[in-house]
């Protein structure tokens, strides 16, 4: 069964890669998932949350970056050491099949830290402002879902690395926020 679901994850990532390929998205692609892209944004959610919800906004932006945090960290440092999983780039059996179009890197694939912690911020500010902004959350995953994608079409991560990433983020984006709004009384 193990092998059946690696295969699927093979031909998903060659369907993306390869199937995908176009000069508009290499192009765009490896911009969507660099995390400098997204800096003007990050530091966009601080001075909104701090100069709207004053007080409370420095709350929100700290359980924010705590959610990022326990996102990043329990990716990155605790299920990668343990799955083990090599890059698409780096898979000595698969690595003739990837179109590479940023530099592989050597650390492990799976699940995508990059997806573990776009979900993260997306799904704990929908928690926050879903009621207030009807079109938030579909825009918040759009986003992460398009840096998911990005990583795949780039060559670096399966897409079952990035779906993973995208559960176990959106999980600890919830978790924290729900959190959050039991101990700080907190209207959007």
């Amino acid at each position: 069964m193990l092998e059946e679901i690696l295969k699927l994850d093979h031909q998903l990532f060659q369907a993306i890669n390869t199937g995908l390929s176009n000069s508009f998205f290499d192009w765009l692609m490896p911009i969507m998932r660099n995390k400098y892209t997204w800096i003007p944004l990050y530091i966009g959610i601080i001075i909104f949350a701090i100069k709207t919800y004053k007080t409370k906004g420095l709350y929100l932006v700290l359980f924010l970056a705590t959610t990022v945090g326990i996102a990043d960290f329990g990716s990155a440092s605790i299920l990668k050491p343990i799955f083990k999983r090599d890059r698409p780039c780096n898979e000595v059996a698969f690595q003739a099949n990837v179109i590479a179009r940023v530099p592989c890197g050597s650390g492990k694939s799976f699940p995508s830290t990059h997806a573990s912690d776009h979900f993260s911020i997306a799904i704990f500010l929908s928690v926050l402002f879903f009621k207030k902004w009807k079109y938030f959350t579909a825009i918040a995953v759009f986003w992460a879902a398009l840096i998911c994608v990005s990583q795949v079409y780039v060559g670096v991560h399966f897409p079952f690395d990035v779906t993973f990433g995208a559960i176990f983020g959106s999980l600890i984006g919830f978790l924290v926020a729900k959190l959050f709004l039991k101990y700080i009384p907190f209207k959007a």
